[in-house]
């Protein structure tokens, strides 16, 4: 019997990816949720020139509760969390209320929905719930403290998840991309545009900040997703491109050596790069 899936945050970027090229490769019943009406039409359009007929789209806001008890009428099998936001700044910066926003998106409503999804897999005794995390949920950038933070507790709820569920055969499994070419990544350094006009007392000067990583191709994202969704038996954390796990298990390493005055007086080296860089730097 065909499974379905429940793909949230598929207006774009790697949800969309994932979306179609699951519909495509195999017999599952997609449901690719956008965050608004409008993203729809294009993605309908999208999978009649594709002759697809497995993949359906809804619209599913994952910070109202109303959109979000839509799932009681789709018996999921298989979730993927990967609707997120995220909005660059200092710790020092940052207003409060962007901080706010990307809890609610990247981690509560997630959270509120995988409750929701989960009953119908408790009472089979099967499924998979799967996090789209990021590389940021384990290391940290400089002005990425906010968006960071919502992915280190979304980790947080992963691994809980992970322990509770073993008794209902429920896998729970994680995706941490790192830097990819979608424009989430650059767009996040742009989100100060919205802060106001009091700029004299900001610390740092936002005009001059890019992201600051060479980014890789999406399509290894979407494509190895498509592997883990698929795979009988996945690894816990996926970590991608694969080539940069080690240098991830560096930096969480290197903290524990690290001094409280190490680093005094000089810029970090990722600050630099940021005011070095051009927007939407591809990998070479």
């Amino acid at each position: 019997m065909s499974q379905t899936i429940l793909i949230t945050g598929a207006g774009s970027g790697f949800g969309e990816g994932i979306a179609f090229k699951l519909a495509e490769l195999t017999d599952l019943s997609v449901i690719a949720t956008t965050e608004n009406y409008a993203q729809i039409f294009r993605l309908e359009q999208k999978a009649k020139e594709l002759k697809l007929s497995n993949i359906f789209f809804e619209k599913l806001d994952v910070t109202l509760s109303d959109d979000r008890e839509k799932v009681l009428e789709w018996d999921v099998d298989i979730l993927l969390n990967n609707a997120g936001v995220s909005e660059g700044g200092s710790v020092l910066d940052i207003p409060v209320s962007a901080i706010e926003r990307q809890f609610q998106t990247n981690v509560v409503g997630p959270v509120a929905l995988t409750q929701i999804a989960a009953r119908g897999m408790l009472k089979r005794k099967s499924g998979r719930i799967i996090f789209m995390s990021s590389v940021a949920g384990l290391t940290v950038d400089p002005f990425s403290g906010a968006y960071s933070a919502s992915k280190h507790a979304v980790e947080a709820f992963a691994e809980a998840l992970y322990k509770e569920t073993r008794p209902f055969n429920i896998d729970v499994i994680t995706i941490n991309p790192g830097p990819f070419l979608t424009g989430f990544n650059d767009r996040m350094f742009e989100t100060y545009r919205g802060w106001g006009t009091a700029v004299a007392s900001r610390v740092f000067d936002y005009q001059e900040l890019n992201f600051p990583h060479e980014q890789y191709d999406p399509q290894i994202v979407i494509n190895e997703t498509v592997k883990i969704i698929l795979d009988e038996n996945p690894k816990y954390r996926n970590v991608l491109p694969k080539s940069i796990e080690g240098e991830q298990r560096k930096q969480l390493d290197s903290i524990w050596n690290r001094q409280a005055k190490d680093g005094i007086g000089q810029e970090n080296n990722l600050v630099i790069t940021a005011k070095k860089i051009h927007k939407e730097t591809p990998k070479k």
